[in-house]
């Protein structure tokens, strides 16, 4: 399998102190792998030095094979609040990528609407962010995400603020989503079930400053069911990580 993008020996200061140390990890082509740790364990920070937002004293990043270090709009990287603006439509929200690469509003508008039925939008381009369920505005936050043009995705805990039903449903809705676009997905979450049922590959990361110095294999293939939370298969999985974050 390809790996599509990887970081080697990354190391962050802030103030002269270490927030994240010594971090590779990768991610390959059609994965989805998860970040787990507990908060303050420099995930976010990670993600930040993956996307180019900050330089790390040590170590580079890798997409496909090229150095990419410090070097912005490479990636598409949702944080964990949507931040729809709420004073524009849905579809002037998910256009807004395509305007800051010099596209023309109608251009950018009808681009983006193609996507629409997609993502789940269908009939909803002329509503405001605050007339959308919470699962919808994760839908909005994802396509403008995607349509930075990238089919890597960095998701820093991006189904935390719905409910366990609406999870339940933009989870295998995002599955289907990445096979169909072809998509490679490092997400970051605090929630060990979601981070079970959902990833190829974990990372756990533990320390002050943070390290990556587990990797569970997740051997079940994606989708799994329900009935898989039951099994005993994923309790030992999950007894596992939190044997490593010493819960």
């Amino acid at each position: 399998m390809k790996t599509i993008l990887e970081t080697k020996s990354i190391t962050k200061k802030y103030q002269g102190r270490a927030v994240i140390e010594d971090i590779s990890i990768r991610l390959q082509e059609g994965e989805l792998v998860g970040l787990l740790g507990i908060s303050g364990s420099g995930k976010s920070t990670l993600f930040n030095v993956v996307s180019g937002l900050l330089m790390p004293e040590q170590g580079k990043v890798l997409l496909e094979g090229e150095d990419v270090t410090g070097k912005t709009g490479l990636v598409s990287y949702m944080q964990q609040k949507d931040l729809l603006l709420p004073h524009k439509t849905v579809i002037d929200n998910v256009s807004l990528p395509l305007l800051l690469k010099g596209i023309n509003k109608k251009e950018a508008r009808a681009q983006a609407s193609a996507y629409l039925p997609q993502f789940g939008l269908e009939g909803k381009a002329d509503k405001y962010p605050g007339q959308l369920s919470g699962g919808m505005r994760q839908r909005a936050a994802l396509l403008r995400t995607h349509l930075f043009g990238s089919h890597v995705a960095l998701l820093d805990e991006p189904f935390s603020a719905l409910d366990a039903l609406t999870k339940r449903r933009i989870h295998e809705w995002y599955l289907e989503l990445m096979g169909h676009l072809g998509m490679s997905t490092l997400f970051i979450t605090h929630d060990i079930d979601e981070a079970i049922l959902l990833s190829d590959r974990l990372y756990i990361m533990t320390g002050i400053p943070g390290r990556v110095e587990h990797e569970i294999i997740i051997s079940e293939k994606r989708p799994r069911h329900l009935e898989f939370n039951t099994t005993e298969s994923f309790l030992n999985y999950k007894k596992e990580i939190l044997e490593l974050l010493h819960l």
